[in-house]
């Protein structure tokens, strides 16, 4: 199986798949590594790895993903037969023509137990709001934001004296274990 990934930082997360391909757990390949800023540190996590990657151009926008951006996008992943699309960090809203070109084959990762606390800092969020538990949870992309069946989630409790960054690093600890164990149930690709 080959995965392409999307991702806006430092790609932990595309780590993580690349890890389990590693070890065994996983039996695919990372074929292409794409993002919308060229200074994130995942693409030199790709070249580390010998994995091809590219640069989304997203005609100056901030945070919108054009539809011409979309369609060069699944372009780019269809050029390199690309199984499966993961969103590894990617800080922009998926929507047509790429759902079109890889229906129900996009998973995304997100930090919180969905449907809580969509969108942004959502660690931030469940602190902010008093929860006792946070995690995260892996899902398809659908056009809404973070709003698409979900796969898998893991629960990390929230501590007395926690701040948005410990309780942020609890949670990627738990992502990085099941969104290559999420790619397996949705693929049925094992070791």
């Amino acid at each position: 199986m080959r995965i392409g990934i999307l991702g806006s930082g430092s790609g932990s997360n595309m780590q993580a798949i690349l890890d389990a391909i590693e070890d065994g757990s996983l039996d695919a390949e990372i074929a292409l590594v794409l993002s919308d800023n060229p200074d994130a540190f995942i693409l030199d996590r790709a070249k580390q790895h010998d994995i091809p990657t590219a640069l989304i151009d997203c005609r100056g926008f901030k945070t919108k993903f054009p539809d011409e951006a979309q369609t060069e996008t699944a372009a780019a992943l269809k050029d390199a037969e690309v199984d499966l699309v993961c969103l590894a960090g990617f800080m922009r809203l998926v929507k047509q023509p790429l759902l079109d070109a890889f229906p129900q084959r996009i998973l995304n990762i997100h930090p919180s137990l969905l449907p809580a606390y969509p969108g942004l800092n959502a660690w931030k969020q469940a602190l902010d709001d008093g929860a006792t538990e946070a995690g995260c949870t892996v899902h398809h992309v659908d056009a809404g934001m973070d709003t698409g069946p979900t796969i898998l989630q893991a629960k990390v409790p929230v501590l007395p004296g926690d701040s948005a960054a410990s309780l942020h690093a609890r949670i990627q600890v738990e992502e990085h274990r099941i969104y290559p164990e999420a790619i397996r149930i949705v693929t049925g690709v094992a070791s």
